[in-house]
């Protein structure tokens, strides 16, 4: 089981932690739990330079005002307890998201309890 949390500066921000890499490079830290998003994760161009991430193409995502805009997208590997599996990133501006996406590809069941600020994500038999 990942244990998350509710960001105290920012109460209605559910995050868990995350592991990403690529090459020789690899990042630790949190993610906001985005149950909006269809995809895997978004990081910051310059979480992407970090990661040493090579965009592969440039995809269509709809954003949460209903625009659709264009981003580059690179792959990476997330590992979440011990399992690594390869994840499509999206790069853009504003904070780390991972979607509904990441979750499904590792197989996790989340229970985010808002009344007792607590992420709990369980590995789906």
């Amino acid at each position: 089981m990942i244990k998350g949390f509710f960001l105290p500066d920012a109460p209605d921000v559910p995050v868990f932690p995350l592991f990403v890499s690529w090459g020789e490079s690899v990042i630790s830290g949190y993610f906001i739990l985005d149950t909006g998003s269809t995809g895997d994760l978004k990081v910051s161009p310059e979480t992407a330079v970090e990661l040493g991430l090579e965009p592969l193409s440039v995809g269509k995502i709809t954003i949460a005002n209903g625009q659709t805009v264009k981003v580059p997208v690179a792959l990476a590997y997330a590992l979440m307890e011990g399992v690594r599996n390869p994840v499509s990133v999206v790069i853009e501006d504003g904070a780390q998201l991972a979607g509904i996406g990441l979750l499904t590809k590792f197989g996790y069941t989340a229970v985010v309890d808002c009344k007792n600020r607590t992420v709990e994500l369980t590995k789906t038999l």
